[in-house]
Formats: structure tokens, sequence, C-alpha cells
């Protein structure tokens, strides 16, 4: 008996063909009203061969009181992937449909998909005791470079000690595809969430990685460790990383590529589809970010972190404000307690000062002291501030900030 199976589990196994005495990657996929699931799939299918089995797990999900046409479309959507499964068949990739149309209304959603679909990798891994399996996390809307299975297999191998990695990503951002509009608000948005995970590393935090549901992979015995995927109905991405990358050792895949849909969608409180939805509903022509100065004061109190094992204080007054709202004197003594030097110190504190007390953070000092700025000045000015150098246009900054990712 499996424990993390037996305890933390969703469902009991749904799949019942034996799976590959090789299999080493299991790509799992929430699919929710997808209208062209196939183009991932094709995606998937025209990689190139790793050195071990694949399988794609994908969970064709919907809300126990979701709308008749939602169920519609899954339905319509499974008729089509078993009928393209049949005509697309090869010896080491294996597609797999979960139809789950009746979900409690509680936790339906993007998260819970996520669960029973890794879930169920799980248990296709432990049949062939896999343990160190991959279980990477793909969307119904985007689609790869044709290595990225390939590269996915090298990494890990290449990364014994890496528990889990994100992987690089770029949204389309000219074609015909989408409407002008959409893809302008896609650049904006793209480049917010660069800025910010750059932001985080101008200030020498340890967490300062990209947070993408569809771009990221995690070993099995790790995935089961950490009691698995949430059930949170958006954001479930952002929260599971927390629980990885404090492990150590978390690393960036750059040597390929995933590209998310910019498309809106209506499916998720917050996220890519929604922004894009409110951009477009808004009629927004600039779409706001944080304020440059909040990764100045969060630098500066990053760098005097370790001073205060010897009670040394010379936090800048926005990050001091904050503090004085999340009971951090209290904290401090706990955690000055519990360290064996000033280096186990810094360790230990920033478990505690953690991604979600610093997006607290963020947001606490856009409201009490830097108020959001126009995301493609705010970018300029982090790179001015990293290189000295300034962009003219959108497209060139939100080129450079890939670059940097890819470095």
């Amino acid at each position: 008996m499996n424990y993390y199976l037996n305890r933390f589990s969703f469902r009991e196994q749904i799949i019942n063909d034996k799976p590959n005495t090789d299999l080493g990657i299991v790509v799992v996929i929430p699919c929710c009203k997808e209208t062209d699931l196939l183009r991932s799939l094709k995606s998937l299918h025209d990689c190139n061969q790793p050195n071990c089995s694949v399988e794609v797990i994908v969970v064709i999900n919907a809300s126990e009181n979701a709308e008749k046409s939602v169920v519609n479309q899954n339905e319509k959507t499974l008729i089509e992937a078993v009928y393209w499964r049949k005509e697309n068949r090869n010896d080491y990739l294996n597609f797999f449909f979960i139809e789950e149309n009746n979900l409690p209304k509680k936790h339906a959603g993007v998260g819970l998909a996520r669960k029973i679909g890794m879930d169920e990798a799980v248990r296709r891994l432990e049949e062939i005791k896999n343990h160190n399996g991959i279980i990477a996390c793909f969307d119904a809307d985007a689609i790869c470079e044709t290595n990225y299975l390939v590269e996915l297999e090298k990494h890990f191998k290449d990364n014994p000690k890496s528990p889990a990695c994100s992987i690089h990503f770029e949204h389309p951002i000219v074609g015909n595809e989408f409407s002008e509009a959409i893809y302008n608000g896609i650049m904006q948005y793209e480049l917010h969430l660069r800025y910010y995970k750059n932001g985080l590393a101008y200030a020498e935090l340890p967490y300062a990685y990209h947070t993408i549901g569809s771009s990221m992979a995690v070993r099995s015995n790790v995935y089961q460790k950490q009691n698995g995927m949430n059930k949170r109905k958006a954001g479930e991405d952002f929260y599971f990383l927390q629980k990885l990358i404090p492990l150590g050792n978390f690393t960036e895949l750059k040597t390929t590529k995933i590209i998310p849909s910019p498309r809106v969608s209506d499916r998720v409180p917050f996220g890519t589809g929604k922004a894009i939805q409110n951009w477009l509903d808004e009629e927004k022509q600039e779409l706001l970010s944080y304020n440059p100065k909040s990764f100045t004061d969060l630098k500066e109190f990053v760098i005097a972190v370790p001073q205060l094992y010897n009670d040394e204080n010379s936090i800048p007054e926005t990050v001091q404000s904050f503090l004085d709202t999340i009971d951090f004197k209290e904290n401090l003594i706990n955690i000055k307690k519990n360290s064996k030097s000033e280096n186990h110190f810094t360790e230990v504190f920033f478990k505690w000062f953690n991604a979600f007390k610093v997006l607290k953070y963020m947001h606490f000092a856009r409201d009490n002291y830097y108020p959001d700025v126009i995301v493609f000045d705010g970018a300029n000015k982090l790179l001015v501030m990293t290189e000295n150098n300034k962009k003219e246009n959108l497209i060139e900054l939100l080129e450079l900030y890939r670059e940097w990712d890819r470095e």
C-alpha cells in the first residue's frame, strides 16, 4: 500500500492499462470547456522521442453544477480526442483520457483536475517502481517545442538532486490567430510576470522563479512527500511550487519552450486568461504593475537580514511597516532561538519570510507607499537599475526580459 495514495489521493485507480516498464515521463493536462485540445495533443505527439516511454493523462473535467454547455463541450472534446488517439498511435507515447464531469462544486477547478491526473501519474510510475519518474504539468491550450520531452528527461538526469523545475515559456505575441488587442495585452501581461520575477532576483531573494501551471515538472517521490497538488480553483501552481522551492536545488529548464495561449478565459478567477479578459473588457492600452521602489526597498532589507541575527536593524520604512502587520518581532525571536549561526539564521528566516509574504509586502507597499506604474516604465526602470540600459518599445523590452530568463 502506497502511503501517499492511501492518505491523500482524491480517487481510486482510474487507468487499468499496464504502463510500459520504461515509463519515465507522465504529462498531465487539465481540460475544461476546451475547443482545441487536439492542438496540444498533436504538439506532444510531434515531440522528439526521449529514451523512456511517455504517457499523457488528460483530465476532462467540470463541476457538478456546471452549465450544460460546458458538459456538452467536454463530451465533444472526449469523442474527438479518443478518435484522434486511434489515428495517432505509437510505441513510446500513450494518451489516456479521464472524464470527470461531476466534481464536487466546493473543489471543482484546475487544482483538483491537476491533482486527479498527477495522482494517477504516481500510480503509473509506482507500478513499475520508478519512484523518481517525472510528472510534468501542461495545459490544454498550450503547445511546446519538439525537444520538450527530450530536454525534460535530460534536465532531470543532469540535475539528479533537483526535486522540481520551472520550464521556460513564451506567449505568442504576433500572428493572425488573435486580435491586435490580445497580442498587445499578452505582451504587457507577460512582461509583468517577468518584471516581477526579475524584480525578486534583483532584490536577491532565494525564490525568484516563475510559477506557471503549464510550465513545471516534479519528481514523483517529491510530489508524494509534499502531499501532492492542492485543490485550489486558481493559483494552484504558485502554492504548489512554494512547497517545492524551499526544498533546495530547484532548477529552471531553459533549453526548451512552452507556448501558452494568450486567449481569454472565464474558467478561473485570476491568471492569464482572466487578465486578458479584463484587458479587453476595460479597453485598456497600458497595464499597471508594481512600483520599482518596492523592489529597491526589498533589496535593502534582504541585504540587512543577516544583521538581524546580531540585533542590528536597518530596515526600510516600507518593509518595517509591513513586518509590523505580521508579528515580526515575535517571529524573529523564535527564528533566532532556532538558529545555530548567522548563515543558518538567514536560511531559516527566508523560510519564514517566504514568497507568500513577499507578495503580500508588494501589495502593502502598493496600497500604502508606492502606487503601481505602467509595466513598460517599471520594467524599463529595473533595466536601468540593473544594466544602466533602456529600451524604446514594448517588444524589445519583453525580448530582453525573455533573454534574461533564458540565461
